[in-house]
């Protein structure tokens, strides 16, 4: 019977024993497999794919387009102005007296990544209506290293043709005779919180002609640089360089260029330049710029911006 006791105690230890010894097991390997599953997670894990933000702080810089979009439910509202030329002397105030060329606009986007406008400008009577998405998004850590944006813009010339009285002919014959059109791709990088840098390619074609023997079709090349100096102060500067000949008078137009700062303050961005060019839009400042750095054929310029969020 003692025997018999024995065994069972024995056989009872044992079982209790090896229980004990797999419940230890079990605690004593879960715990460092899970902490090591972990560490194998987070070394493991692809980067955050956090998108970069304010490459420009504007959809324009001076004349040219950036590449950045509204915001989700923002509506834009800017005011464009360029006086007239220094070199008009100090009888017309170095330009201040005019002529002068103001565009309004209005922008809107409800997604953040397609942006439309509308806009009408002074001189020439110009209504112009656009379309910008951006294609492509920069990431942080170089996940993707630039950002692309596309545009495409549709002009309309409402001036009465002033020559009209003299020869007798509208050179507006057809209502499509008043129609431009502009195509732009844009790639550009935020370098740093400071530096960023945007080339731009054009293409600009005027259902009409002004001389015999032009072409409809003008090419450029375009260049954006913004370099922030402090959190609300940035220095600005962009390039048009025209790439055909698509003039016979190739000596009356020059390339668009400006230099400037902006300002920004809650929700307004102020930006103010010298530019030679008078126009405004694409389809005018490219291929008809008729002042030149040069001789101080250059104006004071400035956008204002306000955005609203709907």
């Amino acid at each position: 019977m003692r025997k018999q006791s024995l065994l069972l105690f024995i056989f009872s230890l044992g079982i209790t024993l090896s229980c004990f010894a797999q419940v230890r097991w079990n605690t004593d390997s879960v715990l460092p497999v899970g902490d090591d599953l972990l560490k194998l997670a987070q070394s493991d894990a692809a980067p955050k794919k956090q998108v970069t933000i304010a490459t420009f702080k504007d959809v324009r810089l001076i004349n040219q387009q950036t590449l950045e979009c509204l915001g989700p439910r923002t509506l834009n509202v800017e005011i464009s102005h360029r006086f007239g030329a220094l070199n008009s002397g100090s009888y017309n105030a170095y330009g201040i007296d005019g002529p002068a060329n103001i565009r309004i606009g209005l922008d809107y986007s409800y997604d953040g990544r397609l942006t439309a406008g509308v806009g009408r400008t002074s001189i020439d009577k110009l209504y112009d209506g656009y379309l910008k998405y951006r294609l492509i998004r920069q990431l942080d850590n170089d996940v993707m290293p630039f950002s692309v944006t596309l545009y495409s813009s549709i002009v309309y010339t409402g001036l009465i043709d002033p020559t009209e009285t003299i020869t007798g002919q509208d050179k507006y014959f057809y209502p499509s005779d008043r129609l431009s059109y502009t195509n732009e791709i844009m790639i550009g990088r935020k370098f740093s919180n400071r530096f960023s840098f945007q080339l731009s390619g054009f293409l600009v074609h005027n259902n009409l002609t002004l001389n015999i023997g032009d072409k409809n079709d003008v090419y450029a090349i375009g260049g954006c640089v913004r370099y922030k100096v402090t959190r609300s102060f940035a220095l600005t500067a962009e390039y048009a360089y025209r790439v055909n000949k698509y003039t016979t008078t190739p000596s009356s137009y020059y390339d668009s260029a400006g230099i400037g700062f902006e300002i920004e303050t809650g929700g307004h961005v102020f930006q103010i330049h010298l530019t030679n060019s008078l126009s405004i839009t694409e389809s005018e400042y490219i291929p008809f710029t008729t002042t030149s750095w040069s001789n101080a054929g250059i104006r004071i310029g400035f956008n204002i911006s306000r955005a609203f969020h709907l």
